[in-house]
C-alpha cells in the first residue's frame, strides 16, 4: 500500500507492506522525498501491536479516582450526558475543543465542525498554533495569503543563495537536506542562522549564530546595508510592492555596530552577507521555529519578508520567501476549521459571507455559529476558571508535555470538570483524563494531508486497527449522534464535504478528490508557484510592513543570567508520545547543552546532572558539553516532561504563538 509516512510536514512517500508485520519499502517515484526516508520513518510502524497501545475506553471511577475499562456507548453516552450538562448550567463556550496539527484534513475538519454546531462553542484550537502561526499572520499581512511554502521545495535546489532563518532541517526533515547539497554542488550558498552550529549549520558557507530572540535586529540590519549600499530592486518595489518608504524609515537607525551589540553577529560578518545577498541574482528565504516561536515571531518573520520584498524576490523563480512547516498537518490543519478565528477554506469567521457559505454547505442557520474564541494558550489558561471552558475534548495533542509552562497548563486540566483525550497510547495528557478514547493510528485509516508545499496527499488505510479501537472521524460522529447530530464518518465522503465548504476560500480544495490524488501523487491547493502575476492582495501588490525589534519578553538579569532555547532532535517528534515508545529509536531522555566556558564556570561536567531553572520551573538533567553553542545559552529539547515547565507563556498579539524559543534561566552543577 502506497502511503505516507505519519510525521513531519513532508509527508514522505512510502510503501508499507505485510500483513501481521509492517514493513516499510522505499516509494521513489514520490517527488518530495524519491524514496528516501528518516529513521523515524523507517520505524514508523513500531507503534503496531505496541503493548502500550490503547485498544479500551478508560472511564475515571469516582470512588476509586481509577480509570477503568468500559465499553464505546458507556463512555460516549457519559461525555455527551456531561457535555449536556455543563452548557446547560453554564452555557455553549462552557466546552472546549483542542485539537492538533497532525490530524487528517478530514478529523481537523469534522472536529471544528463538531465544535461549532453539534457543540456550539467558540472555545477550538489546535497545537498548530504553536508550530507556525507567527509565520501564517506574517504571510496573510505581506502577500494576502498564507501557504507555507508558495513553490515546491526543490525548486530551492536552483536558487543562488538559501537562508535558512532558525532551521535545523537536517534533523528535523533529513531526507530534504539533499536539496542543501544539490544547490551546493551546482554552486549555490547555503547560509543558516541559529543559536547553536547544529549538523544543519556544518552543511553550511556562511553561518551566523546570535543570541536567542534576535533575529528580527539582524533582518533590519541587513535591510539597512541593502538600502545603504543601492542593492534595493526599485523597479519590482514600485510595480509589485507597497510600503517600503516607512520600512526605509525604521532600518536607516540599525547600522552594523548597532546590530552587532543587540545579536552578538560581527558587523563584518553582517556586512559579507549583506554583499552576498546584493550581487546574487536569486535568493530564498526560509524561516521556521527558530524565528517565529517568539513573542515577536510575526514581526520578526515580516522583518525577513521585507528583506526578500526589498530584494525583489517572491514571485521569481527559484527565488522568494517561504516557511518550513514542522507539523505532519500544519498546513491543512488550519486551513479547515480547528482554529479559534477560522472555518473552512481559510474563510474568517468574522466575514459574513464566509459563514453564510459554509453554514449553507452545514445547513444550519449563519447567526447559529459562534464568533471568534480563545487562542491556544488562552484557552488553556482559562480553564475551570468562573469565566473558563470546563470540559476539554482534546485530539492529536499531549498537552502536558507540549505547552509552555506547562506546570501551569496541567494545573489548569485538574480544574476541570471533564477532561476527555483521544489517543492510542497513555499520553502524559491521557493519563489525567476523565475519560480515554483508543483511536486508530495513520496505517490504520484513510485520509489526506497538506504538506510543506501545499501538496494534498492521501494517507491510505494498510491494516485494520485493532480489535476495539475506532477512528477520530468515529469518535466524532459518535459525539455529535448523541447530541442530535448526523456527522459522516467515511473520509472520502467527509473530504468532497469539505471542498464544497472551502470553495472559493483561500485555501480551495474544491477540485480536488481522492482519485486526482492517487493519479497525480499529491495534488497542489492553488499554484504550485504562487506570486509570478500578482500577490493575493486586492491590488495584486505585496505590503512591506515596517517592524521594530524588542527582545525577548523576559531578558536576562542577575539572577537568571542565561538564554534558555529549546527545539527538537533527531531520533524524536513534538511530544515524543509515538517515538518514545519506539524501541528503534534511541530515547536518550532529557539533557542540557551547554558550552565548555558556561560548564567551566558553574562547575559542570559532561554526562553529570545540571539543574536549569527559570522563573516558571526547574529540570535536572545531565549536561552535554559542547563547543557548538554560544556560551551565553543553553538548549534542551522538548520531547519529554520537563522542558516546557521552564518556558515562557508570553504570547505574540498576532498570532498567539508563545515564546519558547528564548527565555531567561539559572543553571548550576
Amino acid at each position: 500500500m502506497k502511503t505516507h509516512c505519519p510525521y513531519c510536514s513532508l509527508q514522505c512517500g512510502m510503501v508499507l507492506e505485510g500483513r501481521r508485520t509492517l514493513e516499510v519499502q522505499p516509494w521513489p517515484e514520490f517527488p518530495v522525498n524519491e524514496g528516501a526516508l528518516c529513521r523515524k520513518g523507517w520505524t514508523a510502524t513500531g507503534l503496531r501491536g505496541h503493548r502500550e497501545r490503547l485498544t479500551t475506553p478508560l472511564v475515571r471511577d469516582r470512588t476509586t479516582g481509577e480509570l477503568r475499562a468500559a465499553g464505546w456507548d458507556e463512555a460516549l453516552d457519559l461525555v455527551a450526558g456531561r457535555l449536556r450538562d455543563l452548557r446547560a448550567s453554564y452555557g455553549a463556550d462552557a466546552v472546549a475543543v483542542f485539537g492538533g496539527g497532525g490530524l487528517t484534513n478530514e478529523k481537523a475538519y469534522q472536529l471544528g465542525k463538531l465544535a461549532r454546531v453539534a457543540l456550539g462553542t467558540s472555545q477550538v484550537d489546535y497545537n498548530g498554533r504553536w508550530c507556525m502561526s507567527s509565520a501564517a499572520s506574517a504571510a496573510n499581512r505581506a502577500f494576502g495569503i498564507d501557504r507555507g511554502l508558495p513553490f515546491p521545495l526543490a525548486d530551492v535546489e536552483q536558487t543562488d543563495v538559501l537562508v535558512l532563518v532558525g532551521s535545523n532541517l537536517a534533523e528535523t526533515m533529513p531526507p530534504a537536506a539533499r536539496h542543501l547539497d544539490r544547490l551546493r554542488a551546482r554552486g549555490g550558498h547555503v547560509v543558516v542562522i541559529d543559536p547553536r552550529r547544529t549538523p544543519t549549520a556544518e552543511r553550511a558557507d556562511t553561518f551566523l549564530q546570535p543570541v536567542p530572540g534576535t533575529d528580527l535586529a539582524l533582518a533590519l540590519g541587513l535591510l539597512h546595508l541593502l538600502d545603504a549600499a543601492g542593492a534595493v530592486a526599485e523597479e519590482y518595489v514600485a510595480a509589485r510592492t507597497v510600503g517600503w518608504a516607512d520600512v526605509r524609515r525604521v532600518v536607516a537607525t540599525w547600522w552594523p555596530e548597532r546590530v552587532e551589540r543587540v545579536t552578538g553577529v560581527e558587523a563584518a560578518q553582517l556586512r559579507r552577507l549583506a554583499a552576498l545577498l546584493a550581487a546574487s541574482e536569486r535568493v530564498t528565504i526560509l524561516t521556521a521555529r527558530g524565528a517565529e516561536q517568539h513573542a515577536q515571531g510575526t514581526d520578526t518573520v515580516l522583518a525577513w519578508i521585507d528583506v526578500a520584498l526589498a530584494l525583489g524576490m517572491p514571485g521569481r523563480p527559484y527565488a522568494g520567501y517561504g516557511c518550513l512547516t514542522g507539523q505532519g498537518n500544519g498546513q491543512g490543519g488550519r486551513e479547515h476549521g480547528q482554529k479559534a478565528d477560522q472555518l473552512p477554506g481559510y474563510r474568517m469567521i468574522d466575514d459574513p459571507a464566509a459563514r453564510a457559505h459554509v453554514a449553507g454547505v452545514w445547513g444550519v442557520d449563519p447567526s447559529s455559529l459562534p464568533g471568534a474564541g480563545r487562542s491556544a494558550y488562552e484557552l488553556l489558561d482559562a480553564l475551570g476558571t468562573s469565566s473558563g471552558p470546563k470540559a476539554l475534548l482534546v485530539f492529536g495533542s499531549n498537552i502536558v508535555v507540549s505547552a509552555p509552562n506547562a506546570s501551569h497548563v496541567a494545573s489548569r486540566l485538574g480544574d476541570l470538570d471533564l477532561l476527555v483525550v483521544a489517543d492510542l497510547v497513555m499520553s502524559e495528557t491521557a493519563a489525567l483524563a476523565d475519560v480515554v478514547l483508543p483511536i486508530t493510528q495513520w496505517a490504520e485509516e484513510t485520509g489526506t494531508m497538506t504538506n510543506l508545499e501545499g501538496r494534498v496527499i492521501l494517507r491510505q488505510q494498510a491494516v485494520a486497527p485493532p480489535s476495539g479501537v475506532r477512528s477520530d472521524l468515529d469518535v466524532i460522529a459518535g459525539l455529535a449522534a448523541r447530541l442530535g447530530h448526523d456527522f459522516a464518518t467515511d473520509p472520502e465522503e467527509v473530504f468532497a464535504e469539505l471542498g464544497r465548504a472551502s470553495a472559493g476560500g483561500r485555501a480551495d480544495y474544491s477540485e480536488i478528490t481522492y482519485a486526482r490524488i492517487r493519479d497525480e501523487h499529491g495534488v497542489f491547493w492553488g499554484s504550485p508557484r504562487m506570486f509570478d502575476g500578482a500577490f493575493a492582495h486586492p491590488d495584486g501588490r505585496a505590503r512591506f510592513v515596517a517592524v521594530e525589534h524588542r527582545g525577548a519578553a523576559e531578558p536576562v538579569d542577575a539572577a537568571y543570567p542565561v538564554h534558555l532555547t529549546t527545539g527538537r532532535v533527531l531520533a524524536q517528534y513534538q511530544s515524543g508520545a509515538q517515538t518514545r515508545r519506539i524501541g528503534d529509536l534511541p530515547d536518550a531522555g532529557p539533557y542540557v547543552e551547554l558550552h565548555p566556558i558556561l560548564a567551566r564556570r558553574i562547575g559542570a561536567a559532561d554526562g553529570r546532572p545540571v539543574v536549569v531553572r527559570t522563573r516558571r520551573g526547574e529540570l535536572k538533567a545531565p549536561a552535554r558539553v559542547v563547543d557548538t553553542i554560544r556560551p551565553d545559552t543553553v538548549f534542551v529539547p522538548f520531547h519529554w516532561v520537563g522542558a516546557n515547565r521552564l518556558t515562557n507563556d508570553a504570547l505574540d498579539p498576532s498570532s498567539g504563538m508563545p515564546e519558547f524559543k528564548a527565555c531567561a534561566c539559572a543553571v548550576t552543577a
